[in-house]
């Protein structure tokens, strides 16, 4: 699991405990639809808890401990990441270039938020393991 930092954690049961205003932005509405298709790509959830695991990495190491992920995709969701201020990119005037990437504040805390996520697995693995286990045997 990934090692959120207290204040990260703290932030991130802040927003937990919030309640979205009624009259809201259709611009916020368009962002939240956007980081849930964002974060729901496992590519990017994986990027997340590795940087903020490893800190700065190059782009050869994030490959190699990114178990599955091609070249490109990787690519694809480094930019992506950049382009919504969750990771910084830079390049060290070297030859040949060095590329190392880093998990911003923004990135850190959008990974504390779903912190909650594994909380809530290691509460409930028991329920939903008998839940499938019932399913299954309906099935056959």
């Amino acid at each position: 699991m990934t090692s959120f930092t207290p204040e990260q954690i703290a932030k991130a049961k802040a927003y937990a405990k919030m309640t979205p205003p009624t009259d809201m932005d259709p611009r916020i509405e368009t962002l939240v639809t956007e980081l849930i298709g964002r974060v729901a790509d496992k590519w990017t959830m994986l990027i997340l808890e590795v940087l903020a695991d490893k800190g700065e990495l190059r782009f050869t190491r994030l490959s190699e401990m990114v178990d599955g992920i091609s070249q490109k995709m990787l690519t694809q969701t480094l930019r992506q990441m950049e382009r919504d201020g969750l990771l910084v990119r830079t390049v060290h005037p070297v030859v040949p270039p060095k590329v190392e990437y880093r998990l911003t504040d923004l990135g850190f805390t959008l990974g504390a938020a779903f912190c909650g996520v594994w909380v809530w697995a290691a509460e409930n693995l028991t329920q939903v393991e008998d839940a499938r286990r019932a399913f299954d045997g309906r099935l056959r």
